[in-house]
């Protein structure tokens, strides 16, 4: 889908962002205690540190491995999500070596530096990968699974290849507690990615029982601006038939709701439940490339 100038330039924003969050998690708490954020900056970590090699860097090694994957990326998926991907690796890649020269070298209790570690690295790639793309690597491999795995979070999917990597991980530095820390930080991060992706497309729908149905959906047409589908139900005690109400809302009209329906009929039986990824008029139109 066509994306407006103030869309573009916020999707810019968030991947510039997370790019810089993810690589400041990287240099700060991963890094300097042998702990591993999988996908290619994860192995680019074990290569750098097997071969202690000065003029290869996490940065310089990152983008050479991502450059064939990028490849294959742009002709599974598209431009939008190859450029935008390409970008986010960049700033990651130049993040990396920016980062690991004017910060310093902080060893500290693995234990800190795994969860702090987890948490940024989560929030940075949630970012990205909301604005509909990735900072390269298994990410673009993620992302390329989803499209065959619709129902299954894409935080999942990099967990599953990751582990792999944490336990390489281990192996390399031949101490398994780096591998547990491991483990913990990919966890974390896991879940902030698809809290920060799925948990920002947050909605309500709205199970609405009353007598004064016809005129509760009217306001809500009227006053919330959100369609109404009316439901024929029939209650259990007495065998009367009931109509019920179901609407979808936003969470900002939550409030306004509750008012509506309890100013019209005081008794009415309010249900909320809810709702993420509403599609349809109203709320966002379905993107075969959307998470």
């Amino acid at each position: 889908m066509k994306q407006t100038k103030s869309e573009m330039l916020r999707n810019i924003l968030m991947i510039l962002v997370g790019s810089a969050l993810f690589a400041l998690a990287f240099d700060l708490f991963l890094d300097p205690n042998g702990i591993s954020c999988g996908g290619v900056s994860g192995i680019a970590m074990l290569i750098v540190y097997a071969t202690d090699t000065e003029w290869l860097t996490v940065g310089i090694l990152t983008a050479l491995i991502n450059l064939p994957l990028f490849f294959f990326g742009y002709r599974q998926i598209g431009k939008y999500f190859f450029f935008g991907s390409l970008f986010g690796m960049l700033v990651s890649s130049v993040c990396f070596d920016l980062f690991a020269k004017i910060l310093p070298v902080t060893t500290m209790d693995p234990l800190v530096a795994a969860i702090f570690g987890g948490v940024l690295t989560g929030i940075g790639l949630g970012l990205v990968f909301l604005a509909g793309a990735s900072t390269g690597g298994a990410d673009i491999v993620a992302r390329l699974l989803k499209l065959k795995l619709r129902n299954f979070p894409i935080g999942k999917l990099m967990l599953c290849m990751d582990l792999v990597i944490a336990v390489v991980t281990g192996i390399v530095y031949r101490r398994f507690t780096n591998t547990l820390y491991s483990f913990i930080t990919l966890y974390l991060s896991s879940v902030l990615l698809d809290k920060v992706v799925y948990g920002m497309d947050y909605s309500k729908v709205a199970l609405i029982i009353s007598d004064k149905y016809e005129e509760i959906a009217v306001a809500i047409d009227t006053k919330l601006d959100r369609g109404v589908t009316l439901l024929r139900g029939q209650g259990f005690y007495k065998r009367c038939d009931k109509y019920v109400l179901l609407s979808a809302v936003k969470r900002k009209q939550l409030a306004q709701l509750k008012e509506v329906v309890m100013t019209i009929d005081p008794d009415a039986f309010l249900i909320l439940q809810d709702a993420q990824q509403v599609l349809g008029d109203g709320f966002k139109r379905y993107d075969r490339f959307e998470l």
